[in-house]
Formats: C-alpha cells, sequence, structure tokens
C-alpha cells in the first residue's frame, strides 16, 4: 500500500522544478507510506511514491523500472494473484530483479500490453510511463478500492492518490464545485469524475487515462455483467461460492507484516474472519469495537465469532465524540463525512497498535443484495397496487400520525419511505429512495441561495443513476439496483472512506468480497435467489450456516451506529445552532439561513428527523473551513468544542 504522485508536463520542463514540486506532494501523503520514498525526475515526467512495505519488504523499492529503463511504474495497492501471472511471465522468458507484486502489474504491462492490466486481480491505482513514446498511463483497479485524482496545472497535468497532493502543488484554486457539492447532498458521495474542488477530478472505478503532452485519452476497463445466470442447483452454487470466498481469502492472506481482520459481529466480516482464521498457521488477530449501549453494539456477536476460530481477539469499548472526530475525518477523506466512518477510523487506529494489514467484510452488501430498501422495493411496488385515492386521502394522513422515534430505520421513516415510493414507478422510484434520506431535488431548491442554484439545478443528481440502470448490463430490477449501486456509492462512498480512514492510521485494509471474481459470480447469481423467501442476502445467509451460529446469521441487521437522531435534539444542540447562525456557507451566498432553521427547528421539535441532513450541512461547514478556507485544524476543532462547555 502507498501514494503515488506525478506530473507530465506539456512541454519538456525543468526537472529541478519537477523535482521540487513532486516531493512536495509525496511529502503531502507521507501517511500513506511512512516506510520509503522514491523519484524519478526527468524532462518528460516526474514520478513519486511513498511506501508501506508489504511485500519484498526489503526489495521493492519504487519507482520500478525495466532493465533497459524506458518503463517503469510507480504503484498503490496488492495484486493478489501477482504469483500466479509470475510464473506465466518466467515461462516466457521474463527475468524478475524482486518479488514485489509492483514489479509483476510493470511486466505483464511490458509483455502484453494494457491487456496485461486486465489480468491483474487486486485494488490499485498505478501509473506506468513509456519513454519512447513520452506517454504516461494511469489505471484505477475495476471496483474502486483505490483512487486516483488529476488536475491540469501550469507544470502540466498532475496526479495523486489524494486530492491534498494536488493542493500541496499550491498552483490550484481552492474553490467549491457547486454542481459536486450538489450532487452529494442528494447522494452522499461524489459521483464519477466529481470532487468537490474546482478543476480537480478523479478517475472512475476502471478508469484509464492515457497521457501524452499534446492529449490526453480517457477509457474504461473491465465493467461486470449480469449474464449468463447460473444454471446449476441452488446447492452448487453454494459449493462454488464457498470454495471461491476461501480461495480469495488465502490470496488476501499474504504478507509479511502482521495482519489481521475487522470483526463487526455481521455476517460478511464473520465469514471473512471464518475462511481466514482456518487458512492461518497460527491465531488469527481480529479487532472489534462498539459503544456502552447494547441497542448499538455487535461485540457479543463479535465475541462467539473470535470464541469459535480462537482468534487473538481484541475488543474495545469505545465513546466516540463523533463530532470532535469529525473535522480530523473531513481533512483525511478531502470531503465531508458520513457518520459510518468514525467506525473505519476507530477501529482502525485500534488495528494499527499491532498489525499493518487487516481483512473487512466491505462490499457483501452491495453484490449479495444485503440492505433493507432492496426488499424495501418489493413493497413499495405491492402497496401502490392500491388506489392512488385510498393512499393519499385516507392512509397518508393516518402514515403522518405515526410519531417518529428518531432511531435507527424507526417505522416512522419506514412508512414515510413506502408513501413516497408508491407515488414513483421503475428507475424513478430506485433514484428517489437513493436521495430520500438526504436532498432530493426540491429541498435543495429550497435550501441554495438563487444564484447558487443557477449552477447546481440543472443537474438532477438522481439522473446520474439513470446511465447504470439503463444501461443494458442487468435486465431484472434487484439486478438493476445492485449494479447502479456497487457502480457508484460502493465505488465513490464505501471503498474511498475505507481507504482514506485506514490509510490515516497507515493501516491497509484488504477487502475478499471486492474481489473480481468475487464481483463477477455474485452477478451471475439468479435474481430470484438474492431476496428468496422475502430475506435479504439469502445466498449470503444460506453460505454462513456452514461456518455461524444460526442466531447470528438471521438476525435483525445491525450495524455500528450512534444515535446521531437523539444527539442534535440533546448534546449537541448549541453546536447545530452555531452550525446555521455562523454559517460561512451562508455567507458565501450558497444556503439560505431561513431554511437550515427550518431543518433545525423540526428536528428539536420532534416533528422530522432531519438527521442525516443536518450532519450533512454541518459536516459541509467544516470542509469549507478547512479546505476551502484553510482554516488550522486546531482552531476549527476548537470551534466545535465551543459550544459544549
Amino acid at each position: 500500500m502507498c501514494g503515488i504522485v506525478g506530473i507530465v508536463p506539456r512541454a519538456p520542463g525543468d526537472p529541478r522544478e519537477l523535482e521540487a514540486a513532486v516531493r512536495r506532494m509525496a511529502t503531502a501523503i507521507v501517511h500513506r507510506g511512512p516506510d520509503d520514498e522514491g523519484f524519478h525526475i526527468s524532462p518528460d515526467v516526474a514520478l513519486g511514491v511513498r511506501r508501506l512495505s508489504i511485500i519484498d519488504v526489503a526489495g521493492g523499492h519504487q519507482p520500478i523500472a525495466t532493465e533497459d529503463g524506458n518503463r517503469l511504474i510507480v504503484f498503490n495497492g496488492e495484486i493478489y494473484n501477482y504469483r500466479e501471472i509470475r510464473r506465466e511471465l518466467e515461462s516466457a522468458g521474463q527475468v524478475f530483479r524482486t518479488r514485489s507484486d509492483t514489479e509483476v502489474a510493470l511486466r505483464a504491462w511490458h509483455a502484453w500490453g494494457e491487456a496485461g492490466l486486465e489480468r491483474l486481480e487486486g485494488m490499485y491505482g498505478l501509473a506506468l510511463w513509456d519513454g519512447p513514446s513520452r506517454t504516461l498511463l494511469l489505471a484505477r483497479d475495476p471496483i474502486g478500492q483505490k483512487s486516483i485524482y488529476t488536475a491540469e496545472t501550469t507544470l502540466g497535468l498532475a496526479f495523486a492518490s489524494e486530492i491534498k497532493a494536488l493542493l500541496a502543488l499550491g498552483l490550484l484554486p481552492r474553490e467549491l464545485d457547486l454542481e459536486g457539492m450538489g450532487h452529494y447532498m442528494s447522494m452522499r458521495y461524489l459521483p464519477g469524475a466529481h470532487t468537490f474542488f474546482r478543476g480537480i477530478s478523479k478517475l472512475p472505478a476502471s478508469g484509464r487515462l492515457r497521457v501524452h503532452r499534446e492529449h490526453r485519452e480517457a477509457f474504461r476497463g473491465w465493467a461486470r455483467r449480469y449474464q449468463p445466470k447460473w444454471q446449476g442447483s441452488e446447492s452448487e452454487l453454494l459449493d462454488a461460492l464457498d470454495g471461491l470466498l476461501r480461495s480469495v481469502v488465502r490470496e488476501h492472506l499474504m504478507s509479511e507484516v502482521p495482519l489481521g481482520a475487522f470483526l463487526s459481529g455481521g455476517i460478511d466480516s464473520s465469514l471473512v474472519v471464518a475462511y481466514a482464521a482456518t487458512e492461518q498457521d497460527g491465531p488469527l488477530s481480529t479487532f472489534s469495537i462498539g459503544v456502552d449501549d447494547a441497542s448499538q453494539s455487535e461485540l457479543p456477536w463479535a465475541r462467539k465469532v473470535a470464541e469459535r476460530y480462537r482468534t487473538r481477539h481484541r475488543e474495545e469499548i469505545v465513546e466516540p465524540d463523533l463530532a470532535g472526530l469529525a473535522p480530523r475525518m473531513v481533512l483525511a477523506m478531502e470531503e465531508p463525512v458520513d457518520p459510518l466512518a468514525a467506525g473505519v477510523f476507530v477501529v482502525s487506529r485500534v488495528a494499527a497498535e499491532e498489525v499493518t494489514v487487516c481483512l473487512g467484510g466491505d462490499g457483501g452488501d452491495e453484490l449479495f443484495a444485503g440492505y433493507d430498501r432492496y426488499l424495501g422495493q418489493r413493497l413499495a411496488e405491492v402497496y401502490a397496487t392500491l388506489p392512488p385515492s385510498l393512499r393519499r386521502r385516507v392512509l397518508r394522513p393516518l402514515l403522518r400520525l405515526v410519531p417518529d422515534s428518531f432511531g435507527y430505520n424507526s417505522v416512522a421513516a419506514r412508512l414515510r419511505w413506502l408513501d413516497r415510493m408508491a407515488e414513483k414507478r421503475g428507475f424513478e422510484r430506485y433514484a428517489e429512495s437513493a436521495a430520500f434520506l438526504r436532498f432530493p431535488h426540491e429541498m435543495k431548491r429550497a435550501l441554495f441561495t438563487e444564484e447558487a442554484w443557477k449552477r447546481v439545478g440543472a443537474h438532477p443528481s438522481e439522473e446520474l443513476l439513470r446511465s447504470y440502470f439503463e444501461d443494458g448490463r442487468a435486465e431484472a430490477f434487484v439486478d438493476r439496483m445492485l449494479y447502479a449501486d456497487s457502480a457508484t456509492r460502493l465505488a465513490d462512498h464505501q471503498c474511498p472512506i475505507l481507504d482514506k480512514m485506514s490509510m490515516a492510521h497507515s493501516l491497509e485494509v484488504r477487502s475478499p468480497f471486492l474481489d473480481r471474481r468475487v464481483v463477477d459470480f455474485a452477478a451471475r447469481i439468479p435474481a430470484r435467489w438474492q431476496m428468496k423467501r422475502g430475506r435479504i442476502k439469502y445466498v449470503t445467509r444460506r453460505l454462513a450456516e456452514r461456518y455461524l451460529p444460526r442466531e447470528l446469521v438471521y438476525r435483525r441487521k445491525q450495524g455500528f451506529g450512534f444515535p446521531l437522531a437523539h444527539w442534535i435534539r440533546g448534546e449537541l444542540r448549541g453546536l447545530f445552532d452555531r452550525v446555521v447562525e455562523e454559517s460561512h456557507l451562508v455567507e458565501a451566498g450558497i444556503f439560505r439561513r431561513e431554511e437550515m432553521r427550518r431543518l433545525l427547528a423540526e428536528h428539536v421539535e420532534g416533528a422530522l428527523d432531519h438527521n442525516y441532513r443536518l450532519w450533512m450541512l454541518f459536516n459541509l461547514e467544516l470542509f469549507h473551513r478547512l479546505a476551502i478556507e484553510e482554516t488550522p485544524l486546531t482552531e476549527v476543532e476548537a470551534w466545535v468544542e465551543a459550544t459544549r462547555r
């Protein structure tokens, strides 16, 4: 795991100037690679890397070049099938000088061209320089586990694993991209190439960018398909998935440094631990965190799994100050943070005290239909068959009488969701549900000022999902949802959170469920089995019966959470009052203060639960102060803390 940076000038550059620039960039992301650094400087390209040494600790120094020095690579990530590819290349006469997976990626490209990249199974962001053609190729892994950001500057095209490295050049204005910000407020992630900064883009998952002095060429690599479907029996499918996951987890265990696993107590991380523990020679180290609230903590379930597989288990009751942590997390994320990021941030900090690599269960819900909203779409379809007059004139007033408990996935919130979704059909229902808890188009219109809305309103965020939902790769409705979710919110939300929250502590996290082979397998599962018998995550649950206690497998989905809705009405009330009354986004002419006041008042008075929206507004305020205005972290932290004295 590393951080990579580089510049391709539009004309031969001054090597001293280029070297100074890429060194500043690399220093900005030293947390991604505290063990080593390396650079390649020429008038045509400048490359840099910060390395977290995991494979070939002694010999894997980067950049790595071919014998003639014409081709070079800087690499961030892991290639899990590198041994297999290496054997094939060696049999064809290639001679390796290191034992690293980075050199395998270089030589696969050298031998087979860009087709060689399609054979890499892993997570990566990489840059390959071809000296004779003076061309740089940037590539991001198929699922989007590792990021690459780019910007055109006066020095040329610059790229980096994190935005802070690009900003370290001092050549880019710190201006909000209002279109990207508007999409975030509906989707809670930045879709496609968007970032929060004007002039800075990100390479999409499976994206490629060919960079030459005179031109740039963007294109895509692999994309999943949902045909053909599995033709065998259900038991045969479970056996095949069992064997595949065991093989993939075995590959993910490769490491020359201490390795462990996150263990949340949910099905996915527990399955990963079950496979990993039986593949390890000694006890597997596992890490769990929980809160001092039985309704929010999964520690008892994690403990059951740890005891069954005799792991070296460490668990901690944490009382994370979610609001107090937020400024530091925003700096690490380079965008506003979701509350779920706090769980990753804290457990990574705990695990990094003992290991350098952790396995996790991320991706299982998006691939194997693990969210309530997938089943909710079926319920909405049934509810929509009732006469509209009955729903709108009789049932809707009754539903509104149900008081909100302000708890996770409350009955009142689910009933309001059902009522709203029954008004939509097909793609519109799916897209509306994606923005339901955040800011749908009409709610954004009320929040943004007239001037700001001119730059936001012309781009309805929900429409960004249509290209995935209707591109023909998936036919069944559930497959379309899974494809759109995995191509957007998984790649642009969950993967960046996992990467940046863990790398903030110099910890590498690997996700076996996000291996391309598992993703391809999941796409072949017949749609009728994804939620068979009215149960989400049906296939994974059936597989988990082989390894986990039945009561864990079939308990209600919980997740690591915080009673944020109650905190905003209580101990965080003063902070959120201050966010509204001292908003720099209002002063910048972006938001309307009266609408922010209305949302907070409705929440505090118990009329409607707006906790997701209010958390977004708080984080947007933090981001603006930290990233756009460059207010020192200590000053922003003091501002947050001052409201609770």
